[in-house]
C-alpha cells in the first residue's frame, strides 16, 4: 500500500500502540511464570476457573508468549492481532463486577483504552507495517 506523506505518521503511530499493548500482555504473560499463584487467583476471581496448578498456568503462559511474540513482531496479523484482542477483551468484560466501585478500582478503567489500542490495532493492520514481519 502506497501512503501519502501525510500518511506515513500512521505506521509510527500503529507500532506505538502495538509496543505498548505488547508490554502489557508480555507483563501478563511472564506473571504465570514468575507468580504462577497470583495467575491461578486471577483465573478463579475472574474467570471462574478454579483449581489451576502450576502446569496448566505454565502451558496458557508459554501458549500466551507465542501469540504475544508473533504480535509484536505484525506476524500472520489477521490472527495474532485477532488473538490479543480477544484476550483483552475477556480481561476487560470479566472484570465487569470492578466497575461498579470506580474509586476503589481505578485501574480497572485503564483496560478500556487498552481494548480501543487492540481493536484499531486489529482494524488498521493492513496500515501496520513499520518493523513487522507481514508488511500488509
Amino acid at each position: 500500500m502506497n501512503l501519502t506523506s501525510g500518511d506515513r505518521r500512521i505506521p509510527v503511530a500503529l507500532l506505538l500502540l502495538r509496543l505498548s499493548v505488547f508490554l502489557v500482555m508480555l507483563m501478563w504473560t511472564l506473571d504465570k511464570f514468575v507468580k504462577p499463584d497470583h495467575a491461578a487467583a486471577v483465573y478463579k476471581n475472574f474467570y471462574f476457573i478454579d483449581g489451576l496448578t502450576n502446569l496448566p498456568i505454565y502451558i496458557i503462559g508459554a501458549i500466551q508468549l507465542v501469540i504475544i511474540v508473533g504480535f509484536v513482531a505484525g506476524f500472520q496479523k489477521r490472527w495474532t492481532y485477532l488473538l490479543v484482542l480477544f484476550f483483552h477483551s475477556v480481561s476487560t468484560f470479566s472484570s465487569f463486577r470492578q466497575y461498579f466501585d470506580p474509586f476503589e478500582n481505578l485501574l480497572f478503567f485503564a483496560a478500556w483504552p487498552m481494548l480501543a489500542a487492540c481493536f484499531t490495532l486489529y482494524y488498521l493492520r493492513d496500515l501496520d507495517t513499520l518493523y513487522t514481519v507481514d508488511k500488509s
